[in-house]
């Protein structure tokens, strides 16, 4: 079957996502989402999938997670005609920011966003690739609820479900399209 004639279902995404042991450290074991990212074909449903659940919501910013959500965020902006919002580690912003302390599973992380980046009233999503515990997304949404913005909904790429963090969020809309 040529490139062209394949689709790719559901299912066959997670036979796309490697597994790297021991990575960023010693017991954890990474998804990584690159040889998802470089097939073409899964990306775009990746990309269509979630543009399809938010085109009627009237989205206008599209808030993504330090780093590995700034690609799916990003895409998925220019999709919804909505602006893009990057939430980053402490520092790595120019201009003035709101910044949030949060509980990770070793010990604390602050996370920044621009402080005009969102204005009172926009309906936002939150997107990232993974979700684990939960709480690198709470925190950003407490930063977008403190400039105003209105979550629409949560995506991921990826939930780790054993982890249940899907409980931390469960205030608001959350879609994931792989799960282990």
């Amino acid at each position: 079957m040529s490139v062209k004639e394949r689709t790719v279902d559901f299912l066959d995404l997670k036979k796309l996502v490697r597994d790297i042991p021991d990575f960023p450290k010693e017991g954890i074991v990474f998804k990584d989402i690159t040889p998802l990212l470089k097939d073409r074909l899964a990306f775009q449903q990746v990309v269509n999938h979630f543009t399809s659940i938010f085109k009627s919501e009237k989205i206008d910013q599209v808030v993504g997670i330090e780093s590995r959500g700034f690609i799916l965020s990003a895409v998925l902006a220019y999709q919804l005609g909505a602006g893009f919002v990057p939430v980053r580690k402490q520092g790595k912003l120019p201009s003035t920011t709101e910044s949030v302390i949060y509980q990770l599973e070793y010990g604390t992380d602050i996370l920044e966003v621009h402080q005009d980046a969102i204005q009172k009233g926009d309906r936002v999503v939150v997107v990232d690739d993974l979700l684990a515990t939960g709480g690198t997304c709470d925190a950003t949404i407490q930063l977008v609820e403190r400039l105003g913005g209105k979550i629409i909904g949560l995506a991921f790429l990826i939930e780790l479900s054993f982890l249940n963090g899907r409980a931390r969020l469960q205030k608001y809309p959350l879609h994931s399209l792989i799960q282990y």
